[in-house]
Parts: structure tokens; C-alpha cells; sequence
């Protein structure tokens, strides 16, 4: 078995950058400001700011959070490309 090396902190980043992404176009797809999704999650409105510009480790319970209020699936896939 080969051993894959531990990812980046670049790479863990661009992938928080991009999920933040995605959750802020649904955020605003159902038309909630960041106050109204904090007060309705019952978070902190800088928790959805992080969150949405990748300054937050977001959890698995965080994002099942964020799919629950916003509508949206969340699917893991095998890449076919590497």
C-alpha cells in the first residue's frame, strides 16, 4: 500500500475557501442575510462570516447544519481524474 503525503495547509485551504463559497451562493439563493441565517442557525453571524470566507474549520455537524437551513445535498464523490 502506498502512502499518500499529508495535505497541505494550502490545499485544506483552498477547499475551505471553496465550501465557503458554495454556502454563501445558497445563503444568498434563498435570499437570507447573514444576520438572518445566524439568528435562525443560532450562531453568531461572524461564524457564518468565517465560514463563508474559509477562516472556519467547519465541522461535519456545522455543514448538515448549514444543508438543513439552506436546502441544499451533500455528497461525497470518488474522484475518476487523478
Amino acid at each position: 500500500m502506498i502512502k499518500k503525503s499529508r495535505p497541505t495547509e494550502e490545499y485544506i485551504q483552498e477547499h475551505r475557501e471553496a465550501i465557503g463559497k458554495q454556502i454563501r451562493g445558497f445563503r444568498e439563493k434563498k435570499g437570507y442575510s447573514q444576520d438572518e441565517l445566524a439568528e435562525i442557525m443560532e450562531v453568531h453571524r461572524s461564524t457564518i462570516s468565517k465560514v463563508e470566507t474559509g477562516r472556519f474549520a467547519i465541522t461535519i455537524d456545522y455543514l448538515v447544519r448549514f444543508a438543513w437551513y439552506l436546502d441544499f445535498d451533500i455528497s461525497i464523490l470518488e474522484k475518476t481524474n487523478r
